[in-house]
């Protein structure tokens, strides 16, 4: 049974579980290969904790973490209105294909809602392709304003 909570940095089993996914995404190919650095696991939950605008998302099958999702609320000058930028995603490789990454989201939009957000967004690497199909089920699109003007880079 999969559950999905909010993180509290405070709380031990959060805080194990939150470095253990991050060291999972950061040795991933889609992290970069290497494992978390010893000062971010030092001083990672400190500093998400003194972040008000930084909220975590956690799912547990069990007492084992296998997905977090890492948001950061910003600001919509357009809309005049907060926005969500979904920073980290991660399943562990071994639940994978079980629509956990789906559920995670759906708490991450509810939150986004309780903040008064106008809409989510989020970064993907081109060559992941398996993310990027996944965003695109939820509903996520290349942003653009004006199609004359093309598509939104991140750089």
């Amino acid at each position: 049974m999969i559950e999905v909570v909010r993180a509290r940095y405070d709380d031990p089993a959060h805080a194990a579980a939150l470095l253990d996914l991050m060291d999972q995404y950061a040795r991933d190919p889609a992290g970069g290969g290497e494992p978390l650095g010893d000062f971010a696991r030092a001083n990672l939950l400190k500093e998400l904790a003194a972040r008000p605008f930084i909220f975590s998302v956690l799912a547990f099958d069990g007492d084992t973490p296998v997905g977090l999702v890492n948001a950061i609320e910003g600001f919509s000058t357009f809309a005049c209105r907060p926005l969500v930028n979904v920073h980290d995603v991660v399943v562990a490789s071994s639940h994978r294909g079980r629509g956990i990454a789906a559920r995670l989201f759906a708490e991450v939009e509810a939150i986004a809602r309780e903040r008064g957000a106008c809409k989510l967004t989020l970064e993907v690497l081109d060559g992941n392709a398996p993310a990027r199909n996944l965003y695109h089920r939820l509903g996520f699109a290349a942003y653009q304003l004006d199609p004359a003007m093309g598509h939104a880079q991140f750089l």
